[in-house]
C-alpha cells in the first residue's frame, strides 16, 4: 500500500472498515443534527454502545465544516472524531472540506492523538467527487504533518478499489 513520510511524521493508505482500525481515533461524517443515522452511523452505534450519540446529543448540532469529538465507547479506538463536511454538490465543496479535514486534524492534536484514520470525507453517499477529495485531504493532511501536531501517523482508509486507487496515487505521487 502507499506510504508517504513527512518528516518523521507518515502518512498511509490502508484499506477496509475504519472502524476496526486500531487507532487514537477516526473520523466520521456526520449530519449538522449531529445524528448517528444509517450506514456507518447504525454501525458504530452498535459497536460503541449508547456514549456517542449521548454526547452527540450534549453537543446538539455540528455546523458545517466543523468537527466534534466523542468518547468512542466499546470500540477500539480512544475517539471518534465527527466532521460535518460538504454534501451533494454545494457551493463551495473544496471549502468546506478543507475546513472540516483541518477541524478534525486540529481536535486530533488538541486530543494528544498519534494516530488518526480518515476515509475520504463525502465522496460516498454524500456525491463529493473522489479526486477532489483525495486532492483536498491528503494536501490538508500533509501540511498539518509539517506543523505543531500530536500526530504520528495519519491513515486514510479505503472501503474498496473506487477509493483505494485514487488515494494510493496521491500518497506515492504527492501532487
Amino acid at each position: 500500500m502507499a506510504e508517504r513520510k513527512i518528516g518523521d511524521r507518515v502518512i498511509r493508505l490502508a484499506e477496509g472498515d475504519i472502524a476496526d482500525f486500531e487507532a487514537d481515533a477516526f473520523v466520521y461524517d456526520i449530519d449538522e443534527d449531529a445524528k448517528l443515522g444509517s450506514g456507518y452511523g447504525t454501525a458504530i452505534s452498535g459497536r460503541a454502545g449508547k456514549v456517542v450519540q449521548d454526547q452527540l446529543d450534549e453537543i446538539g448540532a455540528v455546523a458545517k465544516g466543523t468537527a466534534v469529538i466523542t468518547e468512542a465507547g466499546r470500540m477500539k479506538v480512544k475517539h471518534i472524531i465527527h466532521v460535518n463536511g460538504p454534501k451533494f454538490h454545494e457551493p463551495d465543496t473544496e471549502g468546506i472540506l478543507r475546513r472540516a479535514t483541518e477541524a478534525a486534524l486540529a481536535l486530533a492534536k488538541d486530543n494528544e492523538c498519534k494516530t488518526l484514520a480518515l476515509p475520504p470525507v463525502g465522496s460516498g453517499f454524500y456525491q463529493v467527487p473522489l479526486d477532489l477529495c483525495v486532492d483536498v485531504m491528503v494536501d490538508t493532511v500533509a501540511e498539518h504533518l509539517q506543523g505543531d501536531t500530536s500526530l504520528d501517523e495519519v491513515i486514510f482508509v479505503a472501503l474498496n478499489n473506487r477509493e483505494r486507487v485514487p488515494l494510493e496515487a496521491k500518497i506515492n505521487g504527492g501532487a
